[in-house]
């Protein structure tokens, strides 16, 4: 099914410049209004859960940087999907105001308010095609990116110098990194068997420390700018650690002092993404292995996420790589594991194996048969106790 299946639809408009910002408020038939350009896997998946009736972006859903997954999926979910209408969409509509679209165009009580592009599935080859051919431009940018951060951040990468001080002890225990990213749900439900025996220490990144509590688990630490995670989450009982600005400017401390939280609130000044100090961190503090949940691993999901930044994802990958297992690895390891219905099927054949082997014996025959005699005179007596009494006695 393609956007152009719906090409009449009403709802409430709900706007939102930050599209992870968006999706914790939109309900089902919403007409979602975004700022999104180069939709990426996350977002769109975060879209698709809330079950908008339409996606509206005022900027490209895929601009010809490199082939992005993100119009793709919403298309594949049957969401209608309208690009490029212009911001002058933020500054005509209200929140919550009902709008209706008549193909690509706006309507608010039958008055024009915008227009944009109906994205289907030719449109989209079309785009992903032309961002096919500009790839190799944005490789280049890549490890310029890559290049610039190993030298500004040399000193992190390679002696651990600048990771603060922590209450959380990590040392010789594994640590699992949750990041509401790529397929985090299934990563975490999988993993349940490993956090049951193992008890790894648990670091939520950001909004990663919500999917940890919605799991039924608790993070012990929590790590990133703060703008994502929710107030439950901070106030669960985590060690909260700020990532901030590399000048020690760290906005989302302002939020934690509103919250009572700022006291104990140790800073992390870096350049990179919340991931990569979790890891860095993880890393120097001497953990015996770090699972990664939702985190970036492939070169696609780099590209995916859309900016210069992610270089130090893939850095910070090799400093760590000796102690770094993906969630899904971990995830098909204890899914091999056996089962107590095969432990109770085997301790079944052994038992019938030791009955053949005291059978086969002349001093296992008699030992069978006198727990034969034993069992049939339990049953005799077990019986008598319900048999009916003669009449008259």
């Amino acid at each position: 099914m393609t956007a152009t299946a719906h090409p009449h639809l009403s709802g409430p408009a709900r706007l939102g410049k930050r599209t992870k910002d968006l999706t914790t408020r939109l309900a089902p038939g919403d007409i979602a209004v975004i700022d999104h350009e180069d939709i990426d896997r996350v977002a769109a998946e975060a879209l698709v859960e809330r079950r908008p009736a339409a996606v509206l972006n005022v900027a490209a859903s895929t601009s010809g940087r490199y082939p992005n997954a993100g119009p793709q999926i919403l298309v594949d979910a049957g969401i209608a999907l309208i690009d490029a209408i212009g911001p002058v969409l933020f500054e005509d509509l209200r929140d919550g105001e009902i709008i209706t679209l008549d193909g690509a165009t706006v309507l608010r009580e039958g008055t024009w308010i915008g227009e944009g592009i109906v994205q289907d599935q030719a449109t989209i080859d079309t785009s992903q095609e032309i961002a096919r051919e500009g790839l190799s431009e944005q490789l280049e940018k890549f490890a310029e990116n890559t290049m610039e951060y190993m030298l500004r951040e040399r000193d992190l990468l390679l002696d651990g110098i600048g990771a603060p001080g922590i209450r959380t002890n990590l040392a010789g225990r594994p640590v699992l990194i949750v990041v509401r990213g790529y397929h985090y749900k299934e990563d975490l439900a999988t993993l349940r068997p490993f956090l049951r025996e193992n008890r790894p220490v648990i670091i939520g990144v950001d909004g990663g420390a919500d999917a940890v509590l919605d799991a039924g688990f608790r993070p012990d630490m929590i790590i990133g700018d703060m703008d994502s995670v929710s107030d439950r989450a901070l106030r669960s009982g985590a060690e909260l650690v700020v990532h901030a600005y590399r000048d020690g400017r760290a906005p989302g401390l302002e939020r934690l002092e509103r919250l009572g939280l700022g006291d104990d609130t140790i800073l992390f000044p870096a350049s990179g993404t919340s991931e990569d100090i979790a890891m860095l961190m993880a890393d120097e503090k001497g953990a015996s292995v770090i699972v990664a949940v939702g985190t970036h691993g492939t070169l696609e999901e780099f590209l995916d996420k859309g900016r210069a930044g992610m270089s130090s994802t893939f850095l910070t990958r090799l400093r760590v790589g000796s102690k770094l297992v993906d969630a899904k690895g971990v995830s098909r390891l204890y899914r091999q594991r056996i089962s107590t219905f095969q432990l109770a099927l085997l301790a079944l054949a052994g038992l019938a194996a030791l009955a053949v082997a005291l059978w086969a014996t002349p001093g296992g025959q008699a030992l069978v048969q006198i727990l034969g005699a034993r069992l049939d005179g339990m049953l005799s007596w077990f019986t008598t106790l319900f048999a009916p009494r003669p009449s008259g006695s």
